[in-house]
């Protein structure tokens, strides 16, 4: 059975110097790919420009770009202004927190990207109209907070309409104790969104059911998301956002360390 790669996420807010840091480890420690969240306090962008400075082979990504707040030709001139290597790259993307025309905003930011010369595009998608929209339109979806069981099913489906579709997965994971009350808070903030709170009630699972808590989760399931998705992104949740934080849990955590 094939199984997916391992990759690492880390928050756009700890900013591009200290990404800079991270970064080599992240590649010294065989991640296949460093994520980076884009925020309003952190440009996603900026911070895999760093990295790419500093890494050879390191795959980039961003997890995600919300086209509402940041749109696609912005992104793209960005891409280019920043001169990121785009055999590296891939830029997830999400409809950002604006409803109302979600999956045209989407649309139209991948025929902007892909028309920009940038080859690799997921999206962040959490209904099946998004999840759709990533494998029909795009080179995939990025899924969220979704338990191994869900993501294996949701991929079943989109591969069989789309077989050449990737899907990748975040899961927020925590290997420390002092990280568990952050890593608390985070999955009761996204469990109070009503939109995660019913695909929560949907799947019939807790928020916490689609975290990693401990260290002593952390084999097995991992095992069960790279047995059901092509890339698992392991979102760092460590106790304070420091360089010295960040490269223990890419060592902790290291699929192939070199």
């Amino acid at each position: 059975m094939t199984r997916g790669a391992v990759s690492l996420g880390l928050a756009g807010s700890l900013g591009p110097d200290a990404i800079a840091e991270v970064a080599p480890a992240v590649e010294r420690a065989g991640f296949r790919t460093l994520w980076v969240n884009d925020t309003p306090d952190g440009d996603a962008l900026a911070g895999l420009a760093a990295a790419a400075r500093v890494t050879e082979r390191l795959q980039l990504a961003t997890g995600v770009v919300p086209v509402d707040r940041r749109p696609a030709a912005d992104i793209a001139d960005d891409v280019r202004s920043l001169a990121l290597p785009l055999d590296r790259l891939t830029l997830g993307i999400g409809s950002g927190m604006a409803k109302e025309g979600a999956l045209a905003r989407v649309r139209d930011a991948i025929d902007v990207l892909h028309s920009a010369g940038i080859p690799r595009v997921l999206v962040g998608a959490l209904g099946p109209r998004m999840r759709r929209t990533g494998a029909e339109r795009a080179e995939g979806v990025l899924l969220n907070w979704v338990p191994p069981t869900e993501v294996r099913e949701q991929a079943s489906a989109l591969r069989a309409t789309a077989p050449d579709t990737s899907v990748a997965v975040y899961v927020r994971t925590a290997i420390v104790s002092a990280a568990r009350e952050r890593l608390d808070a985070e999955t009761a903030r996204y469990a109070s969104f009503p939109n995660y709170a019913a695909n929560f009630a949907r799947m019939g699972v807790d928020a916490a059911d689609t975290t990693i808590r401990d260290v002593t989760e952390l084999g097995d399931a991992l095992e069960a998301y790279t047995a059901a998705a092509d890339e698992v992104v392991l979102r760092a949740i460590v106790p304070e956002d420091t360089v010295a934080a960040y490269v223990d849990f890419a060592w902790r955590t290291a699929p192939s360390p070199t």
